[in-house]
């Protein structure tokens, strides 16, 4: 049970940012930061298996691997920038947080316009002339 371990490892830091806090903010910023890192870094290792299963079933289906490649790279800026932005917040900068996002947003519809285009274009030769 991973999430036990998780939840445990981040109860027991918030606690002692609690106590930190008052004393040392930036101590306390900082273990916030690290903790949230290596609960990040503790997860990508689980993307892996999902990232294969994935590639199989775009094999098996005929999907072109740039389009999977494509939704992954989509998938991990939401998930970055969110991470980024969760941090940032911690550290009490909520407008530098929403421009973390807001570049990920405009980043994942750069990304995702080959895709948009590929499925119009479907749409219309799928549409009688």
């Amino acid at each position: 049970m991973e999430i036990l371990q998780i939840v445990g490892v981040a109860l027991l830091a918030t606690i002692l940012i609690l106590v930190i806090r008052e004393q040392k903010p930036m101590f306390a910023f900082l273990l916030s930061a690290f903790v949230g890192i290596g609960i990040f870094l503790a997860m990508i290792g689980k993307i892996s298996s999902v990232v294969s299963v994935l590639e199989q079933l775009a094999d098996r289906s005929g999907i072109p691997s740039v389009y999977l490649k494509t939704m992954l790279k989509i998938i991990g800026i939401a998930y970055i920038a969110e991470f980024g932005a969760q941090i940032i917040r911690d550290a009490g900068m909520e407008s530098v947080a929403s421009k973390v996002e807001f570049a990920g947003k405009m980043l994942i519809l750069v990304m995702a316009v080959p895709i948009i285009s590929v499925i119009i274009e479907t749409v219309l030769n799928l549409l009688p002339a």
